[in-house]
């Protein structure tokens, strides 16, 4: 910082006055009738030597921005104070410069901090008794008070630093006359600027320029500089937004202007013109917080975004530090939100479901090998319902609504999508069968392996007997599909591509729910509900845990759609972050927006898993095995693989779907949020399938971007080990069954009788033949005996006897 040239006669003449005061101040509290002695000059030459000269001005608080990925659409600002400090005085219109000068401290390029005759003779008349309290306090006086009360750490300070008293005042001239040797006079200017007060939530000349007229400071009139400028005496009784302000305000304009015309900063002409004038004040405070975004679609990402900086240590170590800094810190943080993704999910959510529908569209959008949240989108306003005027409908949940409470539709701040605030979310369905097919592949099982899925499997996990979900007359837990055509022997690929629910409630009994439910918890799915977080965390109970593999616990779209782009990332774990970039003030990075990932489970695990997840969405898996597809609307919605998987729960109380490709992971889910049991069914059968929003965000998505194919993985997960399975051509059907099981396989007798050449009610072959992979099922094909050989009957004759071979 540069240094002014001060006279030293100056220097030396202020600090003697100064001193001199200071004894009277002293002399006339102890001693009333020496207080203009000669102990007072000496206990004021001590007093004031002993005050401090070094102030200590931390930085004045900022607004923070929230910006858009592209690093330049404004997404929203956050502040306590509306504040924006301008770094050059050249920035700062010259009219408002004098203006300030006119207004403020007609002498300011001519003391040196401390006004001398002023001081004395405010000091003189504010000792009368019943007198008038006069002021004295310069610019940079004016400086020092705001700096020591922004610096403030407690509220007491603040009341201290402004209180009307003359040790106060004392005070802020020895610190006047170090600021003074310190900075130059426009630096000086420029700081007392950048801070000082001119209402309406305008702190600095930035902001009041941009409350009061929606332009830079650079660009003010004669007119508008001396308006700003009479403000800073009184801003709540001049504010000239209000009817009765407006003509205080320009009143005190036109005294400004006098005054700048008597030091000769304009001219009588503009001083004339000036008067003229009637400034039109646009009156709009800076959009503050998530309910006052950019466009108004985008709150629910901004309070993701509030709710992860207010756990972020790095930023303090409570909540009220974090806070703060965060509303006063002046970072400019580029977020993750992409702009055209956004808009795609928006227009999905609202797509023919209205705010007003009791139903909810949630999506959210995860980029793989990031963490990095796109989107979130619903079909809800971001909004705090009015209670004086609500706009909410009455509750969906019958018993809420009969004691008159009333829903959070169509506004709502709740965190819907993310979780948290009593938000635990919402049952996934058939969604959550990755995970089992994880926990299986992690078990060396592959893709290949199969099951015997029946229409009823009796479970041996224990339920509440004779319930819904038990056999009859037991406690065991017994899943049904939602049709009889799913009975038969699937592979991963065909099971989860028709989503067999008696495939996977044995294959996770055979690989232990325990496992699974560890599979879900690394892939991202995190428990809020608190009985989904006992549960997965006591191993015993979560080893009963029949229906997790179903989807019965409770997830947000956005873990949904973060534990899929785990497996499209190959493994690699980013936790879901809602920063890309974070600058301080003085443009320094911080390396709290990195993405921070880690490898959760292997590359051939999450590549065979993926292409599982192939078959769902209608694409092709690998080895073209899927046979089925309860999202086949997915297929061909981009000119790229994908893979995904839908969801619904017991009578579609929600629907879901995930669908994915290497550069976006989408997840959606329909529900009440504020009634899960809802009568209402959730979509299931739209004409274009379970949840359309979720693969039309992800279509317009992806407009754009390059095609980038999954990695199809290795043979070993794919048909894992190989075994020959025994010829058991037209031996008894338990001697099959003892040889098929002695070889690994397990052995499964077929429903229906075929006809070969083996006697009827033995083994006439098995399914498949040839080799498949150890612990699959084999299915042994029982004889009906040969087929009876054709007849003809000779032509004009009825009946005849068979021929000896077969005709044409």
């Amino acid at each position: 910082m540069r240094k002014r040239d001060h006279s030293m006669l100056t220097n030396a003449a202020s600090l003697l006055i100064c001193g001199l005061l200071a004894g009277v101040v002293v002399a006339a509290a102890a001693f009333p009738a020496v207080a203009l002695s000669g102990l007072a000059a000496k206990a004021g030459s001590e007093t004031f030597d002993a005050l401090p000269t070094e102030l200590a001005v931390g930085p004045g608080p900022q607004m923070s921005r929230l910006l858009a990925a592209d690093g330049k659409t404004p997404l929203a600002t956050m502040y306590d104070e509306n504040r924006r400090d301008i770094n050059k005085i050249d920035d700062v219109a010259p009219a408002m410069r004098k203006a300030i000068i006119a207004a403020e401290d007609h002498d300011f390029y001519e003391h040196n901090g401390v006004d001398l005759n002023g001081v004395a003779r405010a000091f003189v008349n504010n000792s009368q008794e019943g007198s008038y309290q006069q002021g004295a306090s310069t610019l940079t006086m004016q400086y020092v008070r705001l700096a020591i009360a922004y610096s403030a750490t407690h509220p007491a300070d603040v009341v201290a630093a402004t209180e009307d008293t003359n040790a106060r005042k004392l005070r802020e001239m020895r610190y006047a006359v170090q600021i003074e040797n310190e900075f130059s006079k426009d630096e000086i200017l420029l700081r007392y600027l950048n801070i000082a007060s001119f209402g309406n939530g305008a702190y600095g000349i930035y902001a009041a320029s941009q409350v009061y007229f929606a332009k830079s400071p650079s660009k003010l009139t004669i007119s508008e500089a001396a308006l700003l400028a009479g403000l800073v005496k009184a801003p709540s009784t001049l504010d000239p937004t209000t009817r009765s302000g407006y003509p205080q305000a320009l009143a005190r304009r036109d005294y400004v202007l006098d005054n700048m015309l008597e030091i000769s900063a304009i001219t009588a002409d503009e001083a004339e013109k000036a008067k003229a004038s009637q400034p039109k004040i646009v009156g709009k405070r800076a959009p503050n917080g998530c309910v006052d975004t950019n466009t108004k679609e985008w709150g629910f990402f901004c309070d993701y975004f509030y709710r992860w900086w207010m756990t972020q240590e790095a930023f303090g170590s409570t909540t009220y530090d974090r806070e703060r800094r965060l509303k006063s810190g002046g970072f400019t943080i580029i977020t993750t939100m992409e702009p055209q993704v956004q808009k795609a999910a928006d227009q999905a959510a609202r797509r023919n479901l209205s705010a007003n529908s009791k139903a909810a569209r949630m999506l959210a959008v995860v980029e793989p090998g990031t963490g990095r949240v796109r989107a979130l989108a619903t079909n809800r306003n971001y909004k705090l319902d009015d209670p004086n005027n609500p706009a909410n409908k009455p509750h969906s949940d019958p018993k809420q609504r009969k004691n008159g409470r009333l829903g959070n539709y169509p506004n709502t701040v709740n965190p819907l999508l993310s979780g948290g605030d009593g938000i635990s979310g919402y049952q996934a369905g058939s969604t959550f069968k990755i995970f089992t097919i994880v926990a299986a592949l992690e078990k060396g099982i592959p893709l290949s392996h199969t099951i015997n899925a029946e229409r009823q499997f009796r479970s041996e996990y224990i339920v509440g007997e004779n319930g819904s979900a038990a056999c009859k007359n037991t406690h065991f837990y017994c899943p049904t599909n939602a049709s009889d055509s799913m009975v038969g022997v699937h592979n991963m690929w065909s099971a989860f591509g028709r989503s067999v629910n008696t495939y996977f409630v044995p294959l996770q009994q055979q690989v232990g729910a325990e496992n699974v439910v560890e599979a879900a918890q690394k892939l991202g799915i995190t428990f809020r509900d608190q009985q989904d977080f006992n549960r997965a965390e006591d191993k015993d109970r979560a080893h009963q845990w029949g229906p997790f593999t179903l989807g019965v616990s409770q997830t947000t779209p956005l873990d949904l759609a973060n534990s899929y782009a785990t497996l499209a990332a190959e493994g690699l774990y980013c936790e879901p972050i809602p920063v890309q970039e974070i600058r301080d003030p003085e443009g320094n990075k911080l390396d709290i927006a990195d993405p921070r990932c880690e490898q959760r489970i292997s590359t051939e695990v999450a590549r065979a898993a993926v292409d599982a997840a192939r078959c769902p969405v209608g694409d092709r898996s690998s080895t073209s095995r899927c046979a089925g597809a309860t999202a086949r609307n997915v297929r061909g919605v981009v000119d790229a693989p994908v893979a995904g998987k839908s969801g619904t729960t017991d009578k579609d109380k929600t629907a879901s779907l995930v669908a994915m490709t290497k550069q976006y992971s989408v997840a959606g889910i329909m529900a009440d949020p504020d009634w899960p049991q809802t009568t209402q069914r959730m979509g299931h059968n739209e004409p274009k399938g379970i949840n359309p929003p979720v693969y039309e965000t992800l279509r317009d998505a992806m407009k754009g971007k390059p095609r980038i194919d999954f990695t199809p993985p290795g043979d070993k997960l794919r048909y894992g080990d190989q075994r020959r399975i025994p010829n058991v051509k037209c031996i008894s059907v338990e001697k099959a069954k003892s040889r098929i099981s002695g070889a690994g396989f397990v052995a499964v007798v077929g429903r229906n009788q075929v006809e070969s050449n083996c006697p009827a009610g033995t083994a006439a072959g098995t399914s498949p033949d040839g080799r498949t992979a150890k612990g699959s099922v084999v299915t042994i094909k029982v004889s009906s005996g040969p087929a009876p050989e054709p007849t003809t009957t000779p032509e004009g004759r009825p009946g005849g006897r068979p021929t000896e071979r077969p005709t044409d």
